[in-house]
């Protein structure tokens, strides 16, 4: 290890471009990652934040929610049986505040549970987001849809879909401004499999998530941004390792000659990366979680911990991956030849 840090220190200008670029890569991908998590939260989190379980919506909906309606029967016999199963609904509309400005909302109604805002009839129950807005609690809501008047009764966190804040409505009123009875979805929370029930299509929470429109397109796009990133990581360490390597090739030969195992450049080469990516990737932690700070709050940014620490060591796995590869010639190393070469 002695070696390998004073080759560090001698040749510290080599080495301190390759932490930059890999702090800049890295930062990159923690950022991306940040919003990609962001706007899954901002698609998705009506869903996301339910417990694991399965959703039900109708066998001929083509896996789309909006097209399904679920049997009263089927629904009824359901919720006898599952105490916990609930039913609801989602339609994307929008509420007209008492300035008259309109608001686009996704419209959410269930069956009583714990899962989901209890509401009566004429009251709204809204994501906190639009409290942002200027409304308030006691403020009159109103929808071309429907006959009366939303009164705001409080608001949630954390509660959207489909880039919209989620509205929570009764059932009745739901029913009315959509002319439907039938209910759109069931869904039974826990990690027991019911079994196949007939005309309905199960899903699991991440099945039913890629059935919402963009959500997959949207996270599939920023996921394989991230994932080059991360490759384009692993080819700088090989290429740079490689090309070192190549100037040191009489140096490892002289070692290998006095008893130097090849193992042991090989750790030299390991510590070298290791110094190096733990470097580049504690200031890019520190600036991200900075910039998590410092985010605006209409921005969807959410970089956890648990994903950074995900984050570095996939880094620190693909930094050794391709320090290794690159490292295979010196395996190939013959002490006398090398030598001749006169690259010490």
């Amino acid at each position: 290890m002695n070696i390998a840090w004073k080759e560090m220190k001698k040749n510290k200008g080599k080495f301190m471009i390759l932490g930059s670029i890999i702090f800049l890569v890295s930062f990159l991908t923690f950022i991306i990652s940040g919003l990609s998590n962001g706007l899954s939260q901002d698609n998705a989190a009506l869903i996301k934040n339910l417990p694991d379980g399965q959703f039900f919506m109708n066998a001929n909906a083509n896996e789309t929610y909006n097209l399904s309606r679920i049997d009263e029967d089927i629904q009824a016999n359901l919720l006898t049986e599952q105490k916990d199963a609930v039913a609801l609904s989602i339609q994307m509309g929008f509420v007209n505040d008492t300035g008259d400005k309109q608001h686009s909302v996704a419209f959410v109604t269930s069956t009583d549970s714990e899962l989901f805002a209890s509401v009566g009839r004429g009251e709204i129950i809204l994501d906190r987001s639009l409290e942002d807005v200027g409304i308030k609690v006691g403020d009159i809501l109103t929808n071309n849809q429907f006959s009366g008047e939303f009164i705001v009764k409080g608001f949630v966190d954390q509660q959207k879909y489909s880039h919209a804040p989620v509205a929570f409505i009764n059932m009745d009123n739901y029913k009315e401004m959509y002319r439907v009875h039938e209910m759109q979805l069931i869904f039974i929370p826990g990690d027991d499999k019911v079994g196949v029930i007939s005309s309905l299509q199960a899903f699991s929470n991440k099945e039913f998530l890629n059935t919402i429109p963009s959500y997959n397109a949207e996270q599939m796009s920023l996921n394989m941004i991230i994932w080059f990133l991360v490759v384009i990581s692993g080819m700088l360490f090989a290429i740079f390792f490689y090309m070192m390597n190549v100037q040191k090739i009489g140096l490892y030969g002289i070692l290998k000659a006095i008893g130097v195992k090849t193992s042991k450049l090989f750790n030299m080469m390991w510590y070298q990366m290791i110094v190096i990516t733990c470097i580049a990737l504690a200031f890019s932690v520190l600036l991200s979680q900075v910039f998590t700070m410092i985010a605006p709050e209409s921005m969807p940014f959410s970089l956890t911990v648990k994903t950074t620490i995900q984050l570095s060591i996939l880094f620190m796995m693909i930094g050794f991956i391709g320090a290794t590869l690159s490292g295979l010639q010196i395996k190939k190393v013959e002490p006398l030849q090398a030598i001749q070469q006169g690259e010490v």
